[in-house]
């Protein structure tokens, strides 16, 4: 993270601030939460009164300050990684394959490694704290023959193995549900009072976790308890005592009190870790402010139209794009700035550069909706296309397309990895890399892969499209061979389809050889139950991902639908109506889009969020309130203008869209 970020101001002085006051808290809340540990860890109901003395006496001994010292450096190691992994847009896996190649991520494996060493050390301190038969690795014992030896201590040993285990499964199941994620409440809260609430969810999220977590350690080390054993021995030049019952059989993990000794230390190590984790999300999501214009020219980079265009990190996008929606509702001498024109000049660069912000977010969207419903129509192959219906004239082109439309490259992305940092990439990347569908899979077509490339801008797709369907109704000059089509540029006319050049650069017989070959390896894997297990897309998921980052496009359509109601009566030198028809088209052409979507039989079966877990499941449901969230906002602008929309300039099918709107239709 700080490799990539660390030139930019927002990280410095506003999230690295924020997340080392998550640390901070959450090492003064280990005090209390270790206090409570003793507490259920040594209780005894014939003797409370001894039971509280102890509790006290061990709480002032030194193991119990060094042990405090060993945990204080576990919280803020879990900061660290908090702040180093986490994403406000989530790794959603569209298969199994996908799923699997995050879990043997190099990174991940080294995040694996250092939660187990996090695991054994609280374990340890737990065993500490515990004291009696868990205290010590080994003790002294006597052999058959009478002379002295050093046996080995399996009660120590299954209670560091078991915050090895503890802390493995935590860091696997933190890619699965994506703990890494952080997502914006609709409602902020203060801290304390966010605080308050979530704490009896991670309260039952430890406990029930550690329950499953322990019941899995149990059944491995029934089968594999045998190999640390023998290790740890040969290493130490241990012995077993065998006298002693091994627990690794069913008579040694039946015993009540080891198992529930083994609970309360994975809930406590759960319950650290999740603190952690609650405080970074309640800090790193707080309100940020943004001036919409500065007086001093140093501080131009920290205004709100800047941050809004600028490839900043994509937490202040998403703050900011916040920011925006707050802004556009409940304060009325903020948007006099957003309408206000520059000296000299008169230029309305403020509303200029927040409108052609969210509408590149909306148009961006549209795109990745438009050629995703194409490749699910085609059942994952590309279509031939003809020349005549990719290419719109002149005189259509004139007629349908907004001056101030915004013009953004056609990109389709395989998601990121769950370890690479939320960074805007470069001029032409959307805000996410949303599914490809088939793309990554050694069962693609070729063909499918074009509709990966940059769009060129002879294509419709260059621009504001205000149809996905424009393809199917233009004329069909004449045909044109899918062959000719693989670089992505169109035959200029069509004598040069039977050329001589094209028909000499045909593919070799090399080419054609290999080519059959990859074919029929495809077909044989194809053919493999596992095979297609492993590599065949999950719909649920694909609709997912391609609206992971919905959450900027919700809070763009709620400040661009605010400021133009606000901008009815509040827009004196009426910057908003120039932009009015862009705006109109853009979500209309949105909706339409989505309301495609929504047609699909996976995009309309909503998930149910789960509400026994520290997994933040909003983003399985962020299509909707996207729906909901269009819908709305167009509403907003028809309710406030009325018939004054009739004299927008738009094309006849927006417009005969927009009188369902005004006549309370939709």
């Amino acid at each position: 993270m700080f490799a990539t970020e660390q030139n930019c101001w927002f990280i410095r002085k506003v999230v690295c601030w924020r997340a080392a006051a998550s640390i901070a808290w959450a090492v003064l809340l280990l005090p209390p939460i270790t206090a409570v540990f003793v507490i259920f860890s040594r209780f005894s109901l014939l003797h409370p009164i001894q039971t509280i003395s102890e509790c006290l006496s061990l709480l002032m001994s030194a193991s119990a300050i060094f042990s405090f010292i060993l945990l204080c450096g576990v919280i803020l190691m879990v900061g660290f990684l908090n702040l180093e992994y986490y994403t406000v847009i989530p790794t959603i896996a569209c298969s199994k394959i996908a799923l699997l190649g995050q879990l043997l991520h190099p990174r991940q494996f080294v995040s694996s490694l250092v939660h187990c060493i996090m695991g054994i050390i609280v374990a340890w301190c737990c065993a500490v704290t515990i004291g009696g038969r868990y205290e010590t690795l080994c003790y002294p014992c006597t052999q058959s023959d009478g002379s002295p030896q050093m046996c080995l201590n399996e009660y120590h040993l299954i209670l560091l193995l078991a915050g090895a285990f503890v802390g493995l499964s935590h860091s696997l199941l933190a890619v699965i549900y994506n703990l890494n994620y952080v997502s914006f409440h609709t409602v902020q809260q203060y801290k304390y009072l966010h605080f308050k609430g979530s704490l009896p969810l991670v309260i039952k999220c430890s406990t029930t976790q550690a329950l499953y977590f322990i019941r899995n350690y149990i059944v491995v080390y029934f089968f594999l308890g045998y190999i640390p054993k023998a290790w740890i021995c040969k290493t130490l030049s241990l012995h077993l005592n065998s006298s002693a019952h091994p627990l690794d059989s069913v008579a040694g993990l039946l015993d009540l009190s080891l198992l529930y000794h083994l609970w309360i230390s994975a809930s406590f190590l759960l319950f650290t870790w999740y603190i952690t984790v609650l405080l970074f999300r309640i800090f790193i999501t707080e309100g940020c402010s943004f001036p919409v214009q500065s007086s001093f020219t140093e501080d131009a980079h920290q205004c709100l139209p800047k941050v809004l265009t600028d490839k900043q990190p994509m937490i202040l996008k998403f703050l900011a794009l916040h920011d925006l929606a707050l802004l556009s509702q409940h304060s009325p001498s903020r948007r006099y700035e957003v309408f206000s024109l520059s000296q000299p000049g008169g230029h309305p660069h403020n509303w200029n550069a927040i409108s052609k912000e969210c509408l590149s977010l909306l148009a961006d969207l549209t795109q990745r909706l438009v050629a995703y419903h194409d490749t699910v129509a085609t059942n994952g192959r590309a279509k031939s296309l003809s020349t005549g219906s990719e290419r719109k004239t002149s005189s259509e082109s004139s007629g349908t397309d907004e001056p101030n439309s915004p013009r953004p490259t056609l990109l389709m992305r395989t998601p990121a990895s769950v370890f690479a940092r939320s960074i805007v990439g470069g001029p032409q990347s959307p805000l996410t890399a949303p599914f490809t569908p088939d793309i990554d899979s050694p069962f693609a077509s070729p063909a499918l892969r074009r509709l990966t490339a940059p769009v060129q801008q002879c294509s419709p797709w260059y621009g504001t499209v205000q149809s996905p369907h424009i393809m199917r109704r233009a004329p069909k000059l004449w045909s044109t061979s899918t062959d000719s089509q693989v670089g992505g540029s169109w035959p200029p006319s069509p004598t040069s389809v039977s050329s001589p050049k094209q028909e000499s650069s045909k593919p070799s017989l090399l080419t054609q050889f290999l080519q059959n070959r990859k074919e029929q390896v495809k077909h044989f894997l194809a053919k493999r139950v596992l095979i297609m297990y492993l590599f065949n897309k999950l719909p649920e998921a694909s609709s997912q991902a391609l609206f992971a980052d919905s959450q900027a496009h919700i809070w763009a359509l709620e400040g661009l639908s605010y400021l133009v109601q606000a901008s009815f009566s509040e827009d004196q030198f009426g910057v908003v109506q120039t932009t009015l028809p862009s705006i109109l088209s853009c979500m209309l052409v949105l909706q339409e889009a989505v309301d495609r979507h929504f047609k699909l039989p996976h995009a309309s079966s909503k998930p149910v969020r789960s509400t026994s877990s520290m997994e933040d499941s909003s983003y399985k449901t962020l299509r909707f309130a996207l729906r909901a969230t269009l819908k709305t906002a167009i509403y907003r602008i028809t309710t406030t203008f009325g018939d004054h929309l009739k004299a927008v300039q738009m094309s006849a099918e927006h417009r005969k869209r927009l009188q369902q709107f005004l006549e309370y239709k939709e």
